[in-house]
């Protein structure tokens, strides 16, 4: 035998496994980032191991959703945190867009799709994705169970859409973004936070880095009128700096000019917006960089009865609504509105107050307008109008009682049901001057509405004669004059002259209140003559007698000022006229203020025997408030007499009084008239103690009097020492 004996080993070594894949999925952040330092300090408290959001060393995995309305920079916020802290996450970083998979139509839901993308990312071979949701899910888990990663969800809109993607690893985060707030993320351990506009200084800031200092210093009202129009959100701003670039000649006055007509502003909020072939279909913008497209996602995602009462809702006047006043403007039941309140909520389209109040966004608001059809806005103006009217009406019988009006609203407060305010359901008059205080502005946003709509012309001067009951008890006297002067201008178009009298005669108490006297006489002149036509057109109709008094007894008031005896006349009319109509409280009120009148001119005496009559007839009828003011009158009176202790009781008492009716204004009055006599007797401590008072009513109401006072009250404190 020749040879040796070869063993041939057949053995290999196997081949070194592929280096890990290390995705690196989460977009750029934008290059200008502003004043979201509070919301990247509460991401590193929370997200860091062992940091002060974990006391665990351990550092579990983490989770934190920020929502808010849509382009408010919850993208921005999350991609610039990624980026800060890159180096925390070995394992890389994952990235997946809802709001894309919904678009494409996931197949097997986006959930599932979510998944098999990020199995793909981190080196998952396609043929072992083909299993279920639940497969998918423990596939991911295996997979992440050694890998921190960071894993970034954008536009989330269901709890399992998260759920699925929290990876196994300590220390992993998944950071969320979502117009809705998913509360239900919080059994999972999730922070949630919810994210705010910009402030006026950080979107200035941010105006600045994008187009410019200089640009902005050049023309710092322009700018600040822009940032004001965008409304805090990020995504306008940059629409408004793209639109400065393209247009080199196009100043920030001029833009600020065309974003202030709200009816262009969604419009201009585009960045090739009037520039003729930009903007539009083909060109290189593009529709889904307008701001109205950013909410037109959110739109989309909406239940079908959602989306209706969001157009209607932004169709309607106004800016704010309680449940009740959405749900008419639906045309719904408040339990059926309710839900859908919150489904808008929910998506970060509507925002709720403290106070319980909605409220759009203005550029939210403005999207919802847009979107609403011809049929739907008439609706929702009409449905506003019969909301508001109603509940003035009710707040009006709650407030005034039994005093003179033109509009009977007898039949739509019987087909309303139970009086809101009444006394039963322990509200009143009370209740009835909040709910007119809340509900102001919109009110008068629909007088606004309906005066431009036509043909809506009676509901608007009843609406604008209801509110005197809130103007009367507080003094909003720029929205009392505009109330009154719509309300005059429509009773004239629709051919009521009593109306149109009531109205202009309650028109010149705020324009002589403002010092705006001979406006207030061409008023009432006007109401004279109009009060008098229609009584010679219905001679037995009581009310227009009752009428007639009332329009002298305001003009006994612009009389006093400049001729007592024609004041004295007007006076003595409007009582004749109301004791004609057996209105004893017309005729009360016509003695208080002729002895106001008697006083002023003089006749002391004279003028404090009519007011002790006029005083006790308005005690009789009941009438607190307006039997305080007589006591008032009769304080100063008995001042200008001398009788020092009797006014000083008279005015306390009144004083005491009109804080209980709420009529601060005459509450100020009669603490400025004790403050003049603790000033003649010297009594320093009341005059301080009276000036304080004086002061807090004017500087609460914005009144053009309070740095007098303010600086009288300065002066007696100095004095003290």
């Amino acid at each position: 035998m020749h040879g040796g004996v070869h063993i041939h080993n057949q053995y290999q070594a196997p081949p070194a496994p592929p280096p890990a894949r290390v995705p690196r999925q989460v977009p750029a952040g934008t290059a200008s980032f502003e004043n979201r330092t509070a919301e990247l300090a509460e991401l590193d408290d929370w997200l860091t191991p062992g940091g002060p959001g974990d006391p665990e060393s351990v550092g579990s995995p983490r989770i934190a959703l920020l929502s808010g309305l849509p382009g408010v920079g919850k993208r921005a916020t999350v991609r610039r945190w990624v980026e800060r802290t890159r180096d925390r996450f070995p394992g890389g970083q994952l990235y997946v867009d809802f709001a894309r998979l919904r678009r494409e139509g996931a197949v097997g839901g986006d959930v599932s799709e979510g998944l098999r993308h990020c199995l793909r990312s981190i080196g998952v071979a396609e043929e072992y994705l083909s299993g279920d949701l639940a497969e998918l899910t423990a596939h991911y888990r295996s997979h992440s169970a050694d890998r921190r990663i960071v894993v970034v969800l954008d536009e989330v809109s269901q709890p399992a859409q998260v759920r699925a993607l929290i990876p196994n690893a300590p220390g992993s985060v998944v950071l969320a973004t979502s117009r809705d707030r998913l509360g239900e993320l919080m059994w999972d351990g999730a922070r949630l936070m919810p994210m705010e506009p910009l402030s006026a200084d950080s979107g200035r800031r941010l105006l600045a880095r994008l187009c410019g200092e200089d640009r902005v210093r050049a023309e710092p009202e322009a700018a600040a009128r822009l940032v004001e129009w965008c409304g805090g959100l990020p995504v306008a701003l940059y629409v408004i700096a793209a639109r400065l670039a393209v247009h080199r000649r196009l100043t920030l006055s001029a833009l600020a000019g065309e974003l202030a007509d709200e009816n262009r502003r969604l419009a201009g909020l585009s960045p090739g917006a009037g520039s003729p072939g930009m903007g539009g279909p083909d060109s290189y913008i593009g529709e889904e960089h307008t701001v109205s497209a950013v909410f037109t996602v959110a739109y989309r995602d909406l239940p079908q009865d959602a989306a209706r009462l969001y157009r209607l809702l932004g169709a309607a006047p106004g800016r704010s609504f309680d449940t009740g006043g959405a749900a008419a403007v639906g045309g719904l039941s408040a339990s059926a509105a309710a839900p859908l309140l919150g489904a808008l909520e929910r998506a970060s389209l509507l925002d709720v107050g403290e106070d319980g109040r909605y409220r759009f966004h203005d550029l939210v608001r403005l999207h919802a307008r847009d979107l609403a059809d011809a049929d739907e806005r008439a609706a929702a103006l009409a449905r506003a109008m019969e909301y508001h009217l109603t509940g003035a009406a009710f707040a009006d019988r709650a407030i005034m009682g039994r005093r003179l009006r033109i509009a009977d609203h007898a039949e739509r407060m019987r087909q309303a049901g139970p009086d809101p305010f009444g006394q039963a359901q322990g509200g009143g008059k009370q209740a009835a001057l909040a709910w007119l205080e809340a509900e102001r502005a919109d009110a008068l946003a629909v007088l606004r509405a309906a005066a431009a709509h036509g043909g809506m012309d009676r509901p608007t001067w009843q609406l604008a004669e209801a509110l005197t009951a809130l103007y009367l008890h507080h003094r909003h006297l720029a929205e009392w004059i505009e109330s009154g002067e719509l309300g005059a201008e429509a009773a004239a178009r629709d051919g009521h002259p009593a109306a149109e009298a009531r109205l202009r005669a309650l028109l010149s108490r705020p324009l002589m209140d403002l010092g705006e006297f001979e406006r207030a006489g061409q008023e009432l002149e006007t109401a004279v003559q109009r009060a008098d036509e229609a009584a010679a057109a219905a001679p037995q109709d009581r009310r227009l007698t009752l009428l007639r008094g009332s329009v002298r007894e305001f003009s006994g008031r612009y009389w006093d000022r400049s001729d007592p005896a024609r004041a004295a006349d007007a006076y003595d009319s409007a009582r004749a006229l109301s004791a004609e109509a057996g209105d004893e409280r017309g005729v009360a009120i016509a003695l208080y203020f002729m002895g106001c009148s008697q006083s002023a001119t003089g006749l002391h005496e004279d003028g404090l025997t009519t007011l002790r009559d006029g005083y006790e007839r308005l005690r009789a009828l009941g009438d607190a408030r307006m039997a305080a003011r007589a006591q008032a009158a009769i304080g100063t009176a008995y001042e200008a007499l001398r009788r020092t202790a009797d006014a000083v009781q008279a005015l306390t008492e009144a004083a005491r009084a009109l804080r209980a009716e709420g009529a601060t204004h005459y509450e100020a009055q009669a603490f400025e008239t004790l403050a003049d006599i603790a000033e003649r007797t010297g009594d320093a401590e009341a005059l301080r103690r009276h000036l304080h008072r004086a002061v807090e009513i004017h500087e609460a109401g914005g009144s053009p009097r309070a740095p007098e006072l303010r600086a009288r009250l300065e002066a007696a404190e100095e004095s003290a020492g």
